[in-house]
């Protein structure tokens, strides 16, 4: 089968490479789209990924084969690439080491994921993706699921107003989310004239472009003097957590869940006296993975504004995908197409 290979300082090589094989208990899945996430690109940015590693988590695909001993699974079953609940004793290290370091330990372990045309995954990690929701949406339930979490640990109340640093897909899905959830108006900050156009089309219900204006005395102005009551920090730029804990209203919440590789600078004295308070949201669960689903099929969550013919690219092109999403200005989100029934 083919895949595209991390071979080390920001290259990736599409090669042949032998079809995996699942064991007794397992599922091989047939990748058919596999959308390019920004810890991804991250990992190549900063060449954090193990050499030989074949990267992609977030897709979509349809059980290829089933082990002997799975239950449950039919062959053309279409599946997500994550959200099962995993069997007692069977930990998930992100959730279970007590000293976790997703900068240190975040690429380690599994070498074969889903820039590829096949996966295994063992029997109890897909989730069924529901009708009335399409295999392009489906493709994007991992970073919904990140923002269904985020939304889900927050103080966010019925009638709160958020704000949402950074329109990236996931700072989309949190604009999205967090309406789902009850807030009253949600600001996006965000500087990439494509991602600001689709947080319009999602219902922002105001913009900003942190290039042109202070997008801390706009989000100010917008809510009377008071500040948000909760800020999620989708971007994770140098000056975003500082201008959210400057931003957020006395006693409010601030939810830190952008991946930032590089130190951020905050200067505490500005907002220390108003005791505001700092949650850190990394990955979901698997629950998250099925609100998720659930909320595109209902229509609360939409994925047509992040994705356009230009999105989706074929397995070849991807170290030119990567390079452009280092710094990303028409991009919104890339998929890779693996199969085209």
């Amino acid at each position: 089968m083919k895949a595209a290979v991390y071979k080390g300082r920001r290259r990736l090589s599409v090669e042949d490479v032998s079809t995996p094989s699942p064991g007794p208990d397992q599922v091989l899945v047939r990748v058919k789209y596999c959308a390019i996430c920004g810890t991804d690109v991250h990992g190549f940015i900063y060449d954090a990924v193990p050499p030989g590693t074949v990267l992609g988590h977030e897709y979509c695909g349809t059980i290829a084969e089933v082990g002997s001993g799975v239950r449950g699974w039919t062959v053309g079953d279409r599946v997500v690439g994550g959200g099962g609940s995993a069997p007692p004793g069977v930990g998930n290290v992100v959730r279970t080491d007590p000293r976790y370091n997703f900068r240190t330990m975040g690429f380690a372990g599994k070498p074969l994921r889903a820039y590829a045309e096949y996966v295994v995954m063992e029997g109890w990690e897909p989730v069924a993706i529901p009708d009335g929701v399409s295999d392009e949406a489906a493709a994007l339930c991992e970073p919904c699921a990140v923002a269904v979490h985020a939304v889900r640990i927050s103080d966010l109340r019925l009638g709160d107003t958020v704000a949402v640093l950074g329109g990236g897909p996931i700072g989309l899905f949190c604009l999205q989310t967090a309406r789902a959830a009850g807030a009253g108006k949600v600001f996006v900050s965000e500087p990439a004239p494509a991602r600001q156009e689709a947080a319009r089309l999602l219902g922002a219900d105001a913009v900003i472009d942190p290039l042109q204006d202070d997008v801390v005395e706009r989000v100010v102005s917008l809510t009377g003097g008071i500040g948000p009551d909760v800020v999620f920090d989708c971007a994770g730029a140098a000056s975003t957590l500082d201008q959210a804990m400057n931003m957020v209203r006395r006693g409010g919440q601030v939810v830190l869940v952008a991946l930032a590789w590089e130190k951020t600078a905050v200067l505490p004295v500005d907002w220390i006296a108003r005791e505001i308070k700092l949650q850190a949201s990394f990955s979901s669960l698997p629950e998250d993975w099925r609100i998720a689903l659930d909320l595109m099929r209902s229509g609360k969550v939409s994925v047509a504004p992040m994705l356009s013919e230009d999105s989706f690219i074929p397995l070849e092109d991807i170290q030119q995908a990567f390079e452009s999403l280092v710094k990303p200005s028409t991009q919104l989100q890339m998929v890779v197409k693996l199969r085209g029934d």
